[in-house]
């Protein structure tokens, strides 16, 4: 191992975690969600979990794994999500020559984060709080992966496209953005129609929903292809569905935006959150607006409703609950 894999193995789940939330300051508001849902659907302690097992297979049946969770096999799309994937190319050579030259084994975890982001600011001359969010994603990745792996990769960017090839600022905007109720709108009430827009490596598009309506029983009348044949997971419309009752984790989603425009989380999903790993914080904003949510149990209360949806992963550390997510990507 080199100095700085040797160094990035002493962390723990909760020294990144604790990194991130100190770096967040520092990450543009574009990113600010997408790096905490990243960090919740790759946990280390999933990682480190199935590499201790006797017996893998056995292992993963009894976390009711489902879906593409490796993220050996996304060292270039894991990520994508993030606005700051654009610069992934940079970020991975970055780190690679990181991992040459690194020997400082004292100093913090969120401090070797801006170390590198400095550089590939200053590389791209772009502004660094758009790379802080992807040097730490990056920086996770090859933790998980090796080095070798990591630098096997191809550095692949997906081009972006739709609202991801705005600036970051009309990004946020956008995703603030309610939707039009038409001239005589204020005469609405419950009939108030909004969407959510999704999109995957896969699928790309947006549904409608109405007022008070939970999100996976408005993509249940998207019926526009068939969801089913690009993931198992998806037989009612494109968010992945099962048990429609916060039970099993299949609809559990990040989401980029919006998240304030949804019911507040009810006490059973407070609790379902953490039987399925999902460690978020248990400030106010938080509690009541979660990044990462449960959509059988979720409606839309007040608007539109941008999210982000990504690969689910069950915490190792709790062996109730059932499946996981599918991957559905939501802006």
């Amino acid at each position: 191992m080199t100095n700085l894999e040797t160094y990035l193995a002493n962390f723990t789940e909760s020294d990144w975690l604790a990194a991130v939330e100190t770096l967040l300051p520092e990450i543009h508001e574009v990113d600010k969600n997408a790096v905490q849902i990243w960090f919740r659907f790759y946990p280390l302690s999933l990682k480190l979990a199935i590499d201790a097992a006797e017996d893998r297979d056995a292992t993963l049946h009894s976390f009711g794994m489902q879906g593409n969770f490796d993220i050996a096999g996304q060292i270039d799309t894991s990520h994508h999500f993030l606005y700051g994937h654009r610069y992934w190319k940079t970020v991975k050579a970055a780190i690679e020559a990181e991992a040459v030259v690194f020997t400082d084994q004292t100093h913090e975890l969120a401090e070797e984060i801006k170390q590198i982001a400095i550089l590939v600011a200053e590389k791209l001359k772009a502004d660094r709080k758009l790379v802080n969010a992807i040097v730490a994603v990056g920086l996770a990745t090859l933790n998980q992966v090796g080095l070798d792996a990591f630098k096997a990769a191809a550095g692949e960017i997906a081009k972006a496209s739709g609202i991801m090839s705005k600036s970051p600022d009309a990004i946020v905007t956008e995703r603030a953005t309610d939707d039009s109720q038409g001239i005589f709108g204020f005469l609405k009430t419950v009939n108030k129609k909004f969407s959510v827009n999704f999109a995957s490596l896969s699928a790309a598009g947006k549904f409608a929903i109405m007022q008070d309506q939970e999100v996976t029983g408005a993509s249940a009348n998207d019926r526009s292809q068939n969801w089913q044949a690009k993931d198992e997971r998806c037989w009612e419309g494109p968010v992945p569905v099962e048990c429609t009752a916060a039970s099993c984790g299949t609809c559990w989603v990040g989401v980029l935006g919006g998240q304030d425009k949804l019911t507040d989380v009810s006490p059973r999903e407070r609790r379902q959150m953490k039987i399925f790993g999902y460690n978020q914080p248990d400030e106010p904003k938080t509690f009541h607006s979660p990044f990462v949510s449960g959509y059988c149990v979720r409606q839309r209360q007040y608007s539109n409703t941008p999210v982000e949806c990504h690969l689910w992963q069950k915490d190792p550390r709790q062996r109730r609950g059932s499946s996981p997510a599918a991957c559905h990507d939501v802006c």
